[in-house]
């Protein structure tokens, strides 16, 4: 074990470990410090002070975020993209519990007003066969149950989740850093970014799964800073052997594993956060036991941290992701709901959950074999670069006025008018990410920065997975999922550029002035691409003057309402 002595020389470099935060640094610690104290400055940085001004700006970081998502929600005025799946189903599980086979002009009828979409049921074949889990639905459904079943109840949820990622990323980045400016421009940084600012917008189940995993991460992040407040307490009280002390089950994992169940209750592809998370923890509290001092910090973070980790990160997810089923286990109208008891299988809840288990052998195996082909589909490789973002809705109008009145008619050669939204990142934030990654990376192998590794392990972990998937049909938006490991990469990369408090007047004034620089090209891009952003209708020159990537196919294939699963009308630009 180290001795005091030891643990007083290597605090003073502590305060050097936080080259990224704009706040004031660890006081080095000196002789006449106690055993407390030095444990307390090796293991911990000091969060600022300035806790209610930093609930203030984010607050109002939020508040601008909510408006510009809350603005024209209910336009466009139809189902949009996978809208004609997601917004059927939460309807139907308010009216029935479960997911129910609709009419064929259901999308005409909800479009017209009419709320009757549901074929006649007799009890029997009623469920409708669906591929994702029921969580986001249920939030959908929220939003319909308060304002009903048109386009601005649809979207409502996806609104207010959207909204509240920005206050979590905005306290995120400020624990990361222990800055409150970086923590607001964080926030700044996804209040501005038009792939979270169109999936805020619309509604299908990513921004949910988006929002429950960034408050895991801040869940995890949190009991990173309080396991190691305790640590230094325990160890104070000088341990009885190498491995250090027990510090139990811990509150904020508990947290973290039932935001982990919903994220996978949302879209399966959420349970790779649970391992990464879970690797990411454990390699914390190694680092953690290794710097207080303790020679068997591995076996310590092993049999005394990482052994509460089948509660936390595999019981409670479970528990909170069946619970999500508890419409489907209720009533008995379910797809394949009954399918226990036509095979053999009666016992009363051992048959519904066998029906479950088959429910779900069927409902993944469609979703890792599905290959139908999609004018808008893409591989991972391509999502940092954007070339082929997805157009969730696009009509051709005959003046600037819009509506079903002006469409175009068939071979119309006149003048057009677009109405577009593309799901589209903004180039400064997505393309400005690929250098924050790959410096992000040199700074984690060189330094061995928690923070670094943090956010290098939730990208990899919403993005790797999809690499092998080669033939499975994928598309940008769901890179929505690990964007806020995207922004908070920019973040820390900001934090190095503005400089320490300990820099000179001079060099902060360059930083800050390159960070303002940056900052207003985003908002730049913001009010550019908003258009075709938000849905509005502008001239087609005007349009195609926003198609900045034009190799290959790019950003200027026209479809008209194709949903991710199937196609519809689609048109090409000559």
């Amino acid at each position: 074990m180290r001795t005091p002595a030891t643990l007083m020389r290597t605090a003073v470099y502590a305060s050097n470990m936080w080259p990224m935060t704009a706040t004031t640094p660890v006081r080095a610690v000196t002789e006449d410090d106690d055993r407390l104290s030095v444990l307390r400055a090796r293991l911990i940085s000091p969060m600022p002070d300035d806790r209610l001004r930093s609930w203030v700006w984010a607050l109002l970081v939020t508040a601008f975020g909510a408006f510009l998502r809350f603005d024209r929600l209910a336009v466009p005025r139809a189902l949009i993209f996978d809208e004609t799946y997601y917004v059927k189903d939460a309807w139907s599980i308010l009216q029935h519990g479960v997911e129910w086979n609709t009419v064929s002009n259901a999308n005409t009828l909800i479009q017209a007003g009419h709320t009757n979409i549901f074929q006649a049921c007799g009890g029997t074949n009623c469920g409708e066969y669906v591929v994702q889990p029921e969580m986001g639905k249920l939030l959908i459904a929220v939003g319909e149950w308060m304002f009903g079943l048109n386009s601005f109840g649809w979207r409502f949820m996806s609104a207010v989740f959207g909204s509240l990622a920005i206050l979590l990323i905005c306290r995120i980045a400020r624990r990361m850093t222990r800055s409150t400016l970086l923590g607001c421009i964080a926030g700044l940084l996804m209040s501005l970014d038009g792939l979270e600012f169109v999936l805020s917008r619309t509604g299908i189940l990513d921004i949910f799964l988006m929002f429950f995993v960034l408050a895991a991460f801040g869940c995890v992040l949190i009991d990173r800073d309080e396991s190691r407040e305790r640590l230094a307490y325990a160890m104070a009280s000088r341990p009885s052997d190498e491995a250090g002390p027990r510090l139990g089950i811990r509150r904020w994992r508990v947290l973290a594993g039932v935001f982990i169940g919903l994220a996978i209750a949302t879209k399966w592809d959420a349970v790779w956060y649970l391992i990464g998370f879970a690797v990411l923890i454990t390699a914390w509290d190694c680092g953690a036991r290794r710097a207080a001092g303790l020679r068997d910090f591995i076996r310590g973070a092993l049999s005394r941290d990482a052994v509460w980790l089948p509660l936390t990160f595999v019981l409670i997810p479970f528990v909170v992701y069946v619970a999500t089923w508890s419409n489907w286990l209720i009533t008995g109208t379910g797809y394949y709901r009954n399918y226990g008891q036509t095979h053999g299988v009666t016992t009363p809840v051992i048959s519904a959950l066998y029906s479950l288990y088959e429910y779900h052998y069927q409902a993944i195996h469609f979703g890792l074999g599905l290959r139908t082909p999609h004018p808008y589909q893409s591989q991972p490789w391509d999502w940092l670069v954007m070339t082929r973002p997805v157009a969730f809705f696009y009509e051709c109008y005959t003046g600037p006025a819009g509506g079903p009145a002006h469409y175009c008619p068939t071979r119309y050669s006149g003048s057009e008018w677009s109405q577009e939204v593309l799901a589209l990142g903004s180039p400064a934030i997505w393309w400005g990410s690929i250098l924050a990654l790959i410096f992000v990376l040199g700074w984690w192998l060189l330094h061995r920065d928690w923070r670094a590794g943090a956010v290098l392990c939730g990208m990899l972990a919403g993005w790797v997975i999809w690499f092998p998937l080669v033939s499975r049909t994928k598309f940008f938006y769901y890179a929505l999922e690990f964007e806020p490991f995207l922004i908070l990469a920019l973040t820390l990369c900001i934090g190095l550029i503005i400089g320490p408090v300990t820099a000179t007047i001079l060099r902060r004034s360059i930083g800050a002035g390159v960070v303002g620089a940056y900052l207003l090209a985003v908002l730049l891009m913001f009010y550019y691409f908003y258009p075709i952003w938000a849905g509005k209708v502008i001239p087609y020159q005007d349009w195609y003057h926003h198609m900045w990537y034009k190799i290959g196919k790019g950003w200027i294939l026209r479809v008209l309402n194709v949903p991710s699963r199937g196609l519809t009308r689609l048109a090409n630009l000559a």
